[in-house]
This record gives structure tokens, C-alpha cells and sequence, in this order.
């Protein structure tokens, strides 16, 4: 069963693709059937930067299982480092201020 919930944030960083090297500007998280991964449904995430087109996309597909055990390295990856390196107001921890979804873009399409 597919819920179609997906989320979407607006992001700073860069992404390897194909043609090397962009920057990154948008995330959008959801579950879904995988196109490559060989499993029923995965966590499908895409880091892209819409505005260059298609190409400028990075796409993964994670197990539910992978999927989790990646937040838990991230969040201990960023708890390891001083608040003052990340800018973050507490180790490992989003600022205080909530991640704002982006109402202005139209969803990349899902696979399924």
C-alpha cells in the first residue's frame, strides 16, 4: 500500500551526479515502491536542485531499516561536534527554529 506522504525541505549543500558536482537546494522524503532497490517499498529520498532541471537530482532508495539507522548516524555524527562548528543550538540537535516544508514547488514524481 502506497500513502503518498511525502515530505519536502528546503536544503543547503551539494550533490555528485553524472555531470559532477551542484548544488543542492531541495530534499524530498517519502515511501514508496523503490525503481532499483530490490525491495517492496523503500524510503526514497532525492536531493535536487529543481530549477536546474532533472539532471541535478540524487536519488536513494533505503530499506525502513537503513532508513533509521542512518538518522541515528547523523544525529551522533552532529552530537560529536562542537554546537559553535555546526551552528546548531545544541550537539546534534535542529535549531530552535522549525524546518519550513516548501509549499511553492511541486513535488519531484515518485517511482511506483
Amino acid at each position: 500500500m502506497c500513502t503518498y506522504t511525502t515530505e519536502q525541505r528546503a536544503i543547503s549543500g551539494s550533490g555528485k551526479g553524472a555531470g559532477g558536482w551542484f548544488a543542492l537546494s531541495t530534499a524530498t522524503v517519502y515511501f514508496d515502491h523503490p525503481v532499483h532497490a530490490q525491495a517492496e517499498h523503500t524510503l526514497n529520498i532525492d536531493f535536487a536542485d529543481p530549477a536546474r532541471g532533472p539532471a541535478a537530482r540524487v536519488a536513494v532508495e533505503l530499506t525502513a531499516e537503513s532508513a533509521c539507522a542512518l538518522v541515528g548516524a547523523i544525529r551522533a555524527a552532529l552530537a560529536a561536534v562542537p554546537p559553535g562548528l555546526t551552528g546548531l543550538d545544541a550537539p546534534g540537535e535542529p535549531s530552535s527554529e522549525p524546518a519550513q516544508p516548501l509549499a511553492d514547488r511541486t513535488p519531484l514524481p515518485t517511482g511506483g
